[in-house]
């Protein structure tokens, strides 16, 4: 399994991505939102957290074709995991759907906004019930996510790493996920960056006491 990919975009599709990586240059799947990203930053070497999965019927002879899925940050590709395993929406129907940031589609899943998720593309009133009855209970993770992005037109990964480490810390230190959401929603209220997890904890606990 591929987990990560780095190289230079050379191309950028309406659906995907080329990155060479020589000697090999590989053809990657995105969501809109990453690709629109992803635009500004042709000709230069990047990295993407990556999934794979075989494309095609292996019934009646059919053709199978390995692909790969790319994300800018690791919680993004687990988020993806998690929406593709509702029934009903698959891979391709989760990649059309991609097309706003996974923190906004979080916060719509876990507070069931049933009719903003309908809007998205190939997600109707049906398929948004069953994505809210599966991962509502999931989504504090990803609602947490930062939005902030870098001067090369990047999301802040180092930041959502950070924000994703200390909430599994907290949930390991006792905390219900909704309590850990609360917690570091208020440490990172004032837009002070923390470089790693243990600063972030040492500001929830410096405030919370």
């Amino acid at each position: 399994m591929i987990l990560t990919i780095a190289g230079k975009l050379t191309h950028v599709t309406e659906s995907s991505i080329v990155i060479e990586s020589a000697p090999f240059e590989y053809e990657v799947l995105v969501g809109d939102y990453t690709r629109r990203q992803l635009q500004t930053q042709l000709g230069q070497d990047i990295k993407l957290h990556t999934m794979d999965y075989i494309e095609g019927n292996a019934q009646g002879g059919g053709r199978l074709t390995p692909r790969l899925v790319g994300f800018a940050t690791e919680p993004e590709r687990q988020f993806f995991d998690l929406f593709c395993s509702v029934d009903g929406v698959g891979v391709k129907k989760a990649l059309r759907a991609m097309v706003r940031p996974v923190k906004e589609l979080a916060v719509m899943i876990e507070q069931q906004d049933a009719k903003g998720l309908s809007a998205l593309p190939g997600v109707g009133p049906a398929t948004s019930e069953r994505i809210i009855a599966k991962l509502r209970r999931k989504m504090p993770r990803f609602a947490l996510m930062v939005d902030q992005v870098t001067p090369a037109g990047e999301t802040d990964s180092l930041a959502n790493q950070v924000v994703s480490e200390t909430f599994d810390a907290l949930i390991t230190l006792g905390h219900s996920e909704a309590d850990a959401r609360r917690l570091i929603d208020e440490a990172i209220a004032g837009k002070k960056k923390f470089k790693d997890t243990e600063s972030l904890l040492t500001a929830i606990y410096q405030k919370s006491s």
